[in-house]
């Protein structure tokens, strides 16, 4: 047979095992003409080829998306770098009002106790909006020395208290979130 007679003509494959025809023959099992197949195989390329483009467009749109979540997550960030101490100022923004009240009442005023009543006012009203944002004051008088909290200045011989014990704060210190931004500065005892 040659190459074009091949294509037209049918296949004949023979039967499973024990199955024979009237004669004693095997059987033949016709399978479909080549050009029955290539059209059965154009439908399932078109087939595959339509889950492609669907999948590549699910592809393209969960890009875009991520594209869009990280543009959003790097402006949120940005503004969140931005704005961050919004609250903060908001807050201390009474503070300031009550020292300028407080100079302006000074201006003609001279008993110093009611200006040192609104000083302390002030200053109470400036530490209650430090501790609402985390902001605690390291005030160490009288206690032990603490290297990780307190930072000191000198050395100072005492016989009223026991070594390495603060007994005078220069500065105090400050941690926010019990993390610490200053140590206080102090003046520590030693044996005499």
């Amino acid at each position: 047979m040659r190459k074009d007679e091949n294509l037209e003509a049918t296949v004949e494959q023979p039967a499973p095992e024990g199955i024979q025809g009237d004669e004693g023959v095997e059987a033949t099992q016709e399978t479909p003409a080549p050009e029955a197949e290539f059209n059965k195989m154009k439908e399932e390329l078109a087939e595959a080829q339509a889950k492609v483009d669907e999948y590549w467009q699910r592809v393209l749109r969960a890009q875009a998306e991520q594209d869009n979540m990280r543009k959003r997550a790097e402006r949120d960030v940005e503004n969140a770098h931005k704005y961050a101490l919004e609250r903060f100022a908001t807050e201390l923004l009474p503070v300031i009002d009550s020292l300028e009240m407080g100079l302006a009442a000074a201006e003609g005023e001279v008993d110093a106790e009611k200006i040192r009543e609104g000083t302390e006012l002030t200053l109470k009203m400036f530490s209650d909006v430090l501790g609402k944002f985390g902001i605690k004051s390291v005030d160490p008088m009288g206690e032990p020395f603490d290297p990780e909290l307190h930072q000191a200045m000198t050395l100072q011989p005492s016989s009223e208290v026991p070594p390495d014990t603060v007994t005078a704060v220069m500065q105090k210190g400050y941690t926010l979130n019990d993390r610490l931004i200053r140590p206080a500065m102090v003046i520590v005892s030693k044996e005499p």
